[in-house]
């Protein structure tokens, strides 16, 4: 209980220096100041991966077996190489194929291409070159018609399928081969590269406000609050759609009314933002280890082999490694497409918890198999697809700024959007091409962020 009084003390103080910090800000962008002279802000600097919180090191060193100075490096390591796939998958552009990192302290890039000249290329960025046969957009068409034969039948029997971009191939998880290879057949797909992956284990939905709190729906099932968000002048949460239905009603950890489902989606995507009354105040934080806190930062997405640590209401904060991304899952209850597969062990009250690497915020957790007594995989739902399509603005530690305007007739870049990898703004009379999908903060203006903007 006291932890408690002493967090909604300093959620008391944060708000009443926000609404001063807001007051100050004018009512619509500020020019981005001049550069300092010198050497523009690291990777690591840019993600606050260079000073991780104590908590979040502590679990690494538990989970993923590494001292503190290992774990440090690992997360300066694993910043900077998501810049560096960036620049690359820009440059490749139709011939990328996918980007990973060891999952190791070394932070080893491995770049894939179709294109054989390119390895001098990937190279000189100081990351190991694959040549591959299919390019992403290839393997991600090819997923989308294994999306589209399931929703012609059940897929019960094949309850995850996932590009595997390390190994340049769709993947299905099955209950026996016969089901993975008609799963296949179904979608047009024999004769090419997709492998089958039996297994006995199937996914379930993990359902039984600082992230990682409980709550309850409509005073019953228990969920875990994701990351802090504001839509207008309205704060909430952001958690899992399987938790509850739009209207549905929430009561906080306390035992107080908390708030309402403002929105949910659930199959097909696993995502919902509760709205919340006056009595909760939004902050960046995110519940890690004996009754200690992270501040979120920002939501830059993390490449497959990057470590990543969730926190939930049922078992607390668990670390490990990200496996997949653009995984679908067929749950008893529906499938959901789009999901991230992780190492992470997780039960039921944990969904909609919150996944974060270093300082940033992944996702909120889905479903997934196993426990954390004996280990398992957990499946989260990508954070910065539910604030783009709720129109939310993650709550984070760094200063939020106005969005800005429209600039010779070209999209400007805009605090509180959502850039994918690829995408080109316009800022200052510049034009920029984003290195790392994430929401855009008012801290993170590209000319000083070469961490997440390419100048073009």
């Amino acid at each position: 209980m006291a932890t408690r009084q002493v967090r909604t003390a300093r959620r008391t103080a944060l708000t009443a220096l926000g609404a001063l910090v807001l007051a100050a800000l004018p009512s619509t962008a500020a020019a981005d100041p001049t550069p300092a002279a010198g050497p523009k802000p690291s990777a690591a600097q840019t993600l606050g991966a260079d000073r991780p919180s104590p908590h979040l090191l502590s679990a690494l060193r538990r989970d993923l077996g590494l001292n503190s100075q290992q774990a440090s490096e690992r997360l300066v390591n694993e910043a900077e190489a998501g810049t560096r796939a960036g620049r690359l998958r820009n440059a490749l552009g139709e011939r990328f194929a996918g980007a990973w990192v060891r999952g190791d302290t070394s932070g080893e890039l491995t770049v894939a291409t179709t294109g054989a000249g390119d390895v001098a290329a990937i190279e000189a960025q100081g990351a190991t070159a694959k040549v591959v046969r299919w390019t992403l957009a290839e393997l991600r068409a090819a997923k989308r018609r294994l999306d589209t034969a399931a929703t012609r039948g059940t897929t019960l029997d094949t309850p995850v399928w996932y590009i595997d971009v390390a190994k340049n191939r769709i993947t299905v998880e099955a209950t026996s081969r016969s089901a993975g290879t008609a799963f296949i057949r179904a979608a047009g797909l024999q004769g090419e590269d997709v492998g089958v992956r039996v297994t006995a284990e199937r996914p379930r939905l993990l359902q039984d406000i600082t992230g990682g709190d409980a709550f309850y729906i409509n005073d019953s099932a228990r969920c875990s609050v994701g990351f802090s968000v504001t839509r207008g002048e309205q704060a909430g949460f952001v958690t899992a759609g399987h938790c509850g239905s739009p209207g549905a009603t929430t009561t906080g950890y306390d035992g107080t009314a908390q708030g309402v489902f403002a929105a949910s989606v659930f199959p097909g995507k696993d995502m919902a933002w509760v709205a919340t009354n006056a009595r909760w105040t939004p902050t960046p934080d995110v519940k890690a280890q004996d009754g200690q806190e992270v501040q979120i930062t920002g939501s830059a997405q993390a490449l497959v082999g990057a470590s990543v640590c969730r926190s939930g209401s049922t078992t607390g904060w668990h670390c490990g490694t990200v496996q997949q991304h653009d995984t679908s899952v067929s749950y008893a209850e529906g499938r959901v497409d789009g999901l991230t597969r992780t190492t992470v062990c997780a039960e039921p009250g944990d969904s909609g918890g919150p996944f974060v690497t270093g300082a940033q915020a992944q996702g909120v957790t889905s479903g997934g198999s196993g426990d954390c007594t004996r280990g398992g995989t957990t499946f989260y739902q990508p954070v910065n697809p539910i604030l783009g399509d709720f129109g939310l603005t993650l709550t984070t530690a760094a200063a939020q700024t106005a969005p800005g305007a429209q600039e010779d007739g070209a999209e400007a870049w805009t605090a509180g959007r959502v850039y994918e990898t690829g995408a080109t703004v316009t800022r200052e009379g510049v034009t920029y091409q984003c290195l790392q999908s994430h929401q855009a903060q008012g801290a993170w203006a590209p000319a000083g962020t070469p961490a997440l903007w390419q100048r073009v």
